[in-house]
């Protein structure tokens, strides 16, 4: 009998969709699912729980492997504690790709190095975006909210103000809003 499969989705913010994911991943046994940054796996504690859950013969599934993890370091450790426990991975926008071979691995670097550099790429041309939107006049930094506005925020929204409406009203992004309600960020000392 083989062993359990676990689907890993994960999306950077709570304002992402997993749905693709899910759906991506239906089927599998269990489905873990976070919200939260990939940029640093230390933090991720349900990717680090599914990790030391998982047993001999069991597989885990992802859809893509930007979504298990950013850094190509970071990837590799990750691949390689699962095949150290004998725990199966599997990347199914790259079905062909099986990390257990020499091949498969050399392959597996080669893509996170590439999806590596198209991070830094698209950083780049957002920093060379915000420069030139500076220079123009047209950049502004998002405008931070007060406690008594977080305050006031969080009783329109518990008489049932949409978030959206909220944020609109205040004149900040949904993710300005959510940041400053859930204390993160710049917000984290509010």
């Amino acid at each position: 009998m083989g062993g359990r499969v676990y689907g890993y989705a994960r999306v950077s913010s709570k304002d992402q969709n997993l749905e693709r994911q899910r759906e991506a991943l239906a089927g599998v046994d269990v489905l873990v699912e976070e919200q939260l940054s990939g940029k640093n796996v230390a933090d991720r504690e349900k990717l680090r729980t599914l990790m030391a859950f998982a047993q001999a013969g069991d597989t885990i599934r992802v859809k893509s492997i930007d979504r298990l993890a950013r850094d190509t370091r970071d990837l590799l450790r990750i691949v390689d504690e699962l095949q150290a426990k004998g725990v199966a991975i599997e990347f199914l926008d790259s079905p062909m790709l099986n990390v257990t071979t020499k091949e498969g691995r050399a392959m597996l670097t080669v893509f996170a190095a590439f999806a590596e550099l198209e991070r830094e790429a698209i950083r780049e041309r957002q920093a060379e975006g915000i420069a030139l939107a500076k220079a123009a006049g047209k950049y502004r930094k998002a405008r931070r909210l007060t406690t008594e506005e977080i305050a006031a925020a969080r009783l329109r929204i518990e008489v049932g103000v949409p978030k959206a409406r909220v944020a609109k009203d205040l004149g900040v992004s949904r993710q300005t809003l959510y940041s400053a309600l859930e204390g993160r960020g710049s917000y984290s000392a509010v």
